[in-house]
């Protein structure tokens, strides 16, 4: 094969689903790299929902958006096919900001090698963005002790879900909120939270009064919606609100107005919304919190596969539906 695909942003969502109209399939001659250089197959590529922010056109966000007519910004894993790079060896298994793209080109900034007895969908599920994000959030912003209640928004997400099982195995009590049954059982059987929250089936307040009879010490912000302003009634003193996701607002033309700031007085909260562009060079230390966890058995992980680049154009559409189930990675 003498090209490869990639696919360019050339459309910004305004409020709308996300089709291929906004894309654009093209395919390039495969490089051959010079002194320093090495090319990288492209195998699995991450979907997060911070994809959804980097396609629209604020520029005062915390990383700029994908400049249009250029390749679209994911992360992703791969393996070494050439190599004049003295770091790096025909084989290696390599993870970075590769972009949806089937071959990438570097040399060698911002790649991290990968043991080569770790799975794509692994590193993709916990080692990578979802699990460095939702360490840093939990034990750097939410503060855990054991004994405490926290609620978390997303729950089966691949964000969501390692929160929930750390706090697990740091004696807190967890309750998830998700969309749909089987969600829900999954975070109760399978991953040992106390309580689950199926948003899809209403009477949310009556759901959350019953799992946190003690009120609500931390709550994981991964969605925002309904479930938002009865989380926030029920904070405990000095509870922590850690606010990493809003996905129900992300291409909404009029964002859905927030609570009260008086319960932030009365319940001296602190509330810290974060991103982990700002933390990467925490990765070595929040991976040293993350993986002794992940050793022991204490973290549990389930990938959606899709198969094929171009089922990256339809597939952010899963987020706004929910139907995503667990860490949602394209196969190339």
């Amino acid at each position: 094969m003498s090209t490869y695909t990639a696919i360019n942003l050339v459309k910004r969502p305004y409020g709308a689903a996300i089709g291929p109209e906004l894309f654009e399939v093209v395919h390039l001659p495969i490089p051959t790299p010079g002194a320093g250089e090495l090319l990288i197959k492209h195998t699995h590529m991450s979907l997060d929902p911070a994809m959804l922010g980097w396609m629209s056109p604020a520029t005062d966000s915390y990383i700029p958006p994908v400049d249009l007519g250029s390749v679209m910004r994911s992360s992703g894993f791969g393996v070494v096919v050439e190599s004049n790079h003295p770091d790096f060896a025909v084989g290696d298994q390599v993870q970075g900001m590769f972009g949806w793209q089937e071959r990438v080109l570097s040399n060698g900034t911002g790649l991290t090698k990968i043991d080569a007895t770790l799975s794509a969908e692994l590193v993709l599920s916990v080692l990578a963005l979802p699990g460095l994000t939702a360490t840093q959030g939990l034990y750097r912003i939410g503060q855990p002790k054991a004994g405490e209640t926290l609620v978390v928004s997303g729950a089966a997400g691949s964000v969501g879900s390692i929160v929930g099982q750390l706090a697990k195995a740091e004696g807190l009590r967890v309750i998830g909120v998700a969309g749909g049954a089987e969600k829900c059982a999954w975070l109760i059987d399978e991953l040992g939270f106390d309580g689950a929250i199926d948003y899809k089936a209403g009477n949310l307040n009556d759901q959350l009064e019953a799992l946190t009879p003690d009120g609500i010490d931390i709550y994981f912000e991964n969605t925002g919606g309904e479930i938002q302003n009865l989380v926030f009634a029920r904070m405990n003193a000095h509870g922590r609100i850690v606010v990493c996701g809003h996905i129900a607002d992300y291409l909404t033309a009029t964002p859905a107005p927030g609570p009260n700031w008086m319960n932030i007085i009365k319940k001296r909260l602190t509330i810290k919304g974060f991103t982990m562009p700002d933390h990467f060079q925490d990765a070595p230390a929040l991976l040293g919190l993350l993986m002794p966890h992940l050793m022991a058995g204490k973290i549990q992980y389930r990938s959606h596969v899709l198969d094929g680049l171009e089922s990256a154009m339809t597939g952010l559409n899963l987020f706004f539906s929910g139907a995503n189930e667990g860490k949602l990675i394209v196969r190339l």
